[in-house]
């Protein structure tokens, strides 16, 4: 584990990364937490006394790692830009599973199950991300079934983003 005190920053115009607010874990640091790695890696631990897990920590070159804050840690801390911030963290190994229901209706297409387990996990966390962030249990079910149409198809999820958007606008005709 390893812990520091750091300040929150946030890019200005940084690409696809512009607005993001985030902390910055040194190569020392991450060397600690895992040495010789260049790439994500998730940790858990402590933000002030707030928990976290399963939060990736993104590589920036030169062996330093950033660790955006979405706006639901940022609330849950109380803090912003230009705030100091107490961090403990250590790596995370849990597994990310994905939702059972998912599972469930991909085994009933095995071309689509096949596809899915073939993907890497970062991949299938995409799919299981969505579906899980569904509010509603009519939109989960509607994410459910294009996920499951995305692996027949053999789709990304970016893929499948994009078709299902060029659905609605056929559909509008």
């Amino acid at each position: 584990m390893i812990q520091f005190t750091t300040t929150i920053s946030q890019f200005a115009e940084q690409g696809e990364k512009t607005g993001w607010t985030y902390i910055v874990i040194t190569a020392a640091q991450a060397g600690k937490l895992m040495p010789g790695n260049k790439k994500s890696f998730r940790v858990k631990g402590k933000l002030d006394e707030h928990p976290i897990k399963k939060v990736a920590l993104l590589p920036m070159g030169d062996g330093e790692f950033i660790m955006p804050l979405n706006a639901t840690i940022r609330k849950a801390i109380r803090k912003r830009k230009g705030d100091k911030l107490k961090v403990q963290l250590e790596v995370d190994k849990a597994k990310i599973e994905p939702p059972s229901d998912l599972m469930e209706c991909l085994a009933d297409e095995p071309s689509a199950l096949i596809y899915f387990k073939q993907l890497p996990m970062s991949h299938q966390n995409y799919f299981g991300n969505w579906v899980r962030s569904a509010k509603a249990e009519a939109t989960r079910a509607s994410r459910i079934a294009r996920v499951v149409t995305a692996m027949v198809k053999k789709q990304t999820y970016a893929e499948m983003i994009r078709s299902a958007r060029q659905d609605r606008l056929d559909l509008l005709g």
